[in-house]
């Protein structure tokens, strides 16, 4: 089956034993995309938060590399090969499930101020993991993603109190 990528917007709250559940949406694009159950997730290189892939995104790396180094002499700007494909090679692989829980490192959840729940946001080859407050400080141009999350957390919270 061909990887169609990342689209789509989600919410999930913090479980027990500080686990996460990846929802059922992006997980079965990461399992469609590694032909596993692994969840490869890295701290995004601009925002505060976590980028989220699966394993097939490795294979593009290399290319990736070239495009930015080709920009970065065109534009006459540094370019450290080594150090951005350790950037973009340092991910963390980790299994979830078959209901998509996984647990996350301390590491990450610090690196992206990870706390009660998480807000997935599609990206098409990748998709970003956000604490939800640190999704409301980005601009304006942000605001759809903001909306969704919004309404997605208000929706767990209220779904919660009914239990």
């Amino acid at each position: 089956m061909l990887f169609g990528g990342y689209s789509g917007q989600a919410y999930s709250p913090a479980g027990d034993k500080g686990r996460y559940v990846l929802p059922p949406l992006f997980r079965k694009a990461v399992k469609e995309s590694s032909d596993s159950r692994t969840l490869c997730l890295t701290k995004h290189d601009r925002w505060n938060c976590l980028v989220g892939f699966g394993l097939s995104r490795k294979l593009e790396f290399e290319a990736q590399l070239d495009r930015e180094e080709e920009m970065a002499f065109k534009f006459q700007r540094d370019f450290d090969r080594e150090t951005r494909s350790s950037q973009l090679n340092g991910f963390a692989e980790l299994p979830f499930d078959d209901s998509g829980r996984f647990v996350m490192p301390d590491y990450l959840r610090g690196l992206a101020d990870i706390g009660d729940g998480l807000y997935f946001q599609g990206g098409g080859r990748f998709f970003t993991v956000w604490n939800p407050d640190e999704l409301m400080r980005m601009g304006d141009d942000w605001a759809a993603a903001k909306a969704a999350c919004q309404a997605l957390v208000a929706e767990a919270e209220a779904k919660a109190k009914r239990k």
